[in-house]
């Protein structure tokens, strides 16, 4: 889940200190669980039915950092391929600055596991410097200036709150052995406010009652130019505390529905911005 670096530090400068304070991003610690359905398929893949459960536990603050531990398993069954379950987990810390990320991301369904560990960190000049010690130790610079997803999201309620309707970046999160940039381009829909709309009963919690939340769509593509068709497209919509509910994960070939099914907000941390 972005402005540039030099158009964020330009939109710092140019705000008066009660403007900067209404742009900050609080970002509340919580674990999330969203039960996962087909919600459709197409082409060659002949996905018939589907399920499974994405678990999602975000902590820190502003003061310290961000850490994120995610699970993702999925169980999907056609009559032409037979069954067959992806189980995707990882765990990733975020620099307060968003400077930096460690990532370690563990992919255990369907043949071979893989396993990829590193660190990222941006340089002087923009560009990030990954340094992986698996699948094999080396050190390599990605593509472009991207940003880190903590940093992404933290952009996208930014945006959403200055009333922009859409966001091109480009992202790294240590995905597809720890080497590979997506290019993101984020459409942000009409501001729900408070009350709007109805929700299932873990979003009903007190720390969400009050909050207002946009209707997100993130397509990722492979960097390059020209056109360019997304490798998948997710649909959420994104609390302004950083809270998401109503997924929709587009694959191309078949597409998924994430319903919130449990929400248990972290404790305050506490910390002094």
């Amino acid at each position: 889940m972005l402005r540039s670096l030099s158009m964020a530090l330009a939109l710092a400068v140019a705000g008066s200190s009660t403007a900067m304070a209404q742009e900050r991003v609080d970002l509340i610690p919580h674990r999330a669980v969203y039960d996962l359905a087909l919600a459709g398929s197409s082409g060659t893949r002949g996905v018939e039915s589907a399920r499974g459960r994405i678990a999602f536990d975000f902590g820190g603050d502003a003061c310290d950092g961000y850490t994120l531990t995610y699970r993702q398993v999925t169980e999907l069954a056609s009559g032409e391929s037979g069954a067959r379950t992806s189980d995707l987990s990882s765990t990733t810390f975020e620099s307060p600055d968003g400077r930096a990320m460690r990532f370690r991301i563990e992919n255990r369904g369907g043949g071979p596991g893989e396993t990829i560990d590193g660190e990222a960190e941006r340089q002087a000049d923009g560009r990030v410097q990954v340094r992986l010690r698996q699948p094999r130790r080396e050190t390599l610079t990605v593509y472009g200036t991207p940003v880190f997803p903590t940093t992404h999201i933290r952009r996208l309620i930014e945006a959403a709150r200055r009333g922009e309707t859409t966001l091109s970046v480009a992202v790294f999160d240590g995905t597809e052995g720890g080497k590979k940039v997506y290019d993101t381009f984020g459409v942000i829909g009409r501001k729900i406010e408070p009350g709007q709309g109805g929700v299932e009963e873990a979003a009903r919690h007190d720390t969400l009652k009050g909050v207002a939340r946009w209707p997100v769509t993130l397509s990722y593509y492979p960097p390059g130019s020209g056109e360019r068709v997304p490798a998948y497209t997710l649909s959420f919509e994104l609390y302004e505390n950083g809270v998401s509910r109503a997924l929709r994960l587009d694959y191309g070939d078949f597409a998924l529905t994430g319903d919130l099914k449990s929400y248990d907000p972290g404790a305050p941390t506490g910390c002094a911005k």
